[in-house]
């Protein structure tokens, strides 16, 4: 839920992040639903949050929209069996990013497509040396939100082909457009 308090784009963010997510798509930390309503028609979405209480939040959904309770570190999914996977500033707050990104990478099937929306670290020095000054205050204010994360580089390290890196806000938030 920490990524909740770190949105900074607007609607057309939703619109991107969602644009290729068709067949059966995985959205990893739902959040509040907002995203659920830009979802193609065709597309059967299964949106995880790790806890009941953050389910609870969507109270509303498209009917192509099943909601589960899952931990993005230990998806409860056979392998190969998603489309797309789409997140919006969510893996800020994961514990085990790379890990999650391995088991999104598992779950997806061949040239499956991932879209991600999130914060990353700066990239000049000074920059970097005060987010991660920043960080464990911004962390414990924002339930978990890390600001100090190369989301990016950890796409990559997981094996996904990057085809296209949006920036907005100075760099600091990017669409990543990636396939299996």
């Amino acid at each position: 839920m920490g990524h909740e308090s770190c949105r900074l784009w607007d609607e057309d963010w939703r619109e991107w992040v969602t644009d290729r997510a068709r067949g059966l798509v995985l959205e990893i930390g739902a959040g509040d639903g907002v995203n659920l309503s830009y979802y193609h028609l065709d597309a059967q979405v299964i949106a995880t949050e790790p806890d009941s209480e953050s389910l609870e939040l969507i109270s509303e959904y498209e009917d192509n929209v099943t909601l589960a309770q899952a931990d993005a570190e230990n998806l409860p999914f056979p392998d190969g069996s998603f489309d797309a996977v789409v997140g919006t500033l969510v893996f800020c707050t994961i514990p085990d990013a790379a890990r999650a990104l391995q088991e999104v990478r598992r779950v997806l099937k061949p040239n499956g497509s991932l879209r991600l929306v999130e914060h990353v670290r700066a990239s000049n020095r000074i920059g970097r040396a005060l987010m991660q000054l920043a960080n464990p205050v911004w962390h414990l204010m924002t339930g978990g939100c890390n600001i100090n994360r190369d989301t990016l580089e950890a796409v990559r390290a997981a094996g996904f082909q990057v085809r296209q890196v949006n920036r907005q806000k100075m760099g600091l938030i990017v669409g990543i457009d990636a396939f299996k």
